[in-house]
């Protein structure tokens, strides 16, 4: 079975008892393994005890795939349910797992798996999503409707509250994968020493320059067509450890901002009201600059910008390939667009 959207959080809580094998898979690695340790956990709390875990990887089930069965039926040293992991996952994997979900004899564990981003024609994935007793998690990267709340979520345990252009900054710049934006507020966390509320420079010192203000340099120097900016600014962030999917991907939440803000500006509004309806709002510095912005890019350019930085993205995750490269690339390509924008004007 398929557990997608608003039923995720109700299945990651209480699993199906029908399911007897739970496959998370999707681009956002970190988000893979945070909703499979939260399906671990609903069986075991201490996911470390060596009698009620055992851990396979997806090499274990295709060179020897009697081993699924064989350790989801062992019964636990001292008693209780059992957890089966089984990490990297990929199409290899079909054959046993299917031969393990055909069983008629029970079993002691529940069996999770964990797998990258598979496509539709996946058989691994097909399997577990027709499969009744199975079910198949997708986990992709936190959009502009998810990460506020994922942000709201992970601040709230530290009672902290982010201002309006502190929430902006973060969702700016966080969200390529749930550890990472989760590793960087707990440091924002740290960082403030207490309970209060963040302000952006409070998010500026915390994540650091490169974080901040270097991927917003890069963004919008893309998007406004000035390609001597973005060639020092990509250059400087990607010499400093900015990894090129984060780029690619905070470049895909920009657009998609200009994207309601044109849908705005369709229904009569002005490219200043549009902005300002955007939630969270744009930070005050860069609020020219996007107005601007909308200017240049029309609805048809707009789906020509998203083809360009998802085929960037897909390339940038293809294992052999130059991801910076292919990063700078797409950058420059919209830089190109923005700027034959310009002279049309």
């Amino acid at each position: 079975m398929k557990i997608s959207g608003a039923k995720i959080e109700g299945f990651l809580r209480t699993p199906d008892p029908t399911a007897r094998a739970i496959l998370v898979f999707g681009p956002d690695e970190g988000l893979v393994r945070e909703r499979a340790q939260r399906l671990a956990k609903t069986v075991v709390d201490d996911l470390n005890d060596p009698f009620r875990v055992v851990e396979l990887n997806g090499a274990d089930l295709k060179n020897d795939p009697a081993r699924l069965p064989d350790e989801a039926a062992s019964m636990s040293f001292g008693g209780g349910s059992r957890i089966v992991r089984v990490r990297q996952a990929a199409d290899s994997c079909t054959a046993a797992c299917k031969s393990f979900l055909q069983l008629d004899t029970p079993v002691e564990a529940l069996v999770v798996i964990d797998a990258g981003d598979l496509n539709p024609r996946s058989t691994l994935r097909k399997l577990f999503e027709s499969a009744k007793n199975a079910a198949c998690i997708p986990c992709y990267a936190d959009d502009l409707r998810s990460l506020p709340d994922v942000i709201r979520e992970t601040l709230n345990r530290f009672e902290l509250t982010a201002d309006r252009n502190a929430m902006s900054l973060l969702v700016q710049n966080l969200g390529s994968d749930r550890s990472v934006t989760r590793g960087e507020l707990e440091k924002l966390a740290l960082y403030m020493g207490g309970p209060g509320q963040i302000h952006e420079d409070d998010v500026r010192a915390a994540i650091g320059d490169t974080a901040a203000s270097g991927i917003d340099d890069v963004i919008y120097s893309a998007a406004s067509g000035d390609t001597a900016k973005l060639e020092s600014s990509l250059n400087r962030v990607l010499s400093e450890g900015v990894n090129a999917v984060q780029l690619v991907r905070a470049a895909e939440r920009h657009f998609q901002r200009l994207h309601m803000a044109r849908g705005h500006m369709a229904r009569g509004h002005t490219a200043d009201q549009a902005t300002k309806s955007l939630r969270p709002p744009i930070i005050f510095k860069l609020a020219d600059a996007f107005r601007a912005q909308l200017g240049l890019w029309p609805e048809q350019k707009l789906s020509r910008a998203f083809e360009i930085l998802t085929q960037a993205e897909i390339d940038c995750k293809t294992t052999g390939l130059p991801a910076d490269a292919i990063c700078g690339r797409a950058m420059l390509t919209i830089a190109q667009a923005a700027k034959a924008g310009q002279r049309r004007s």
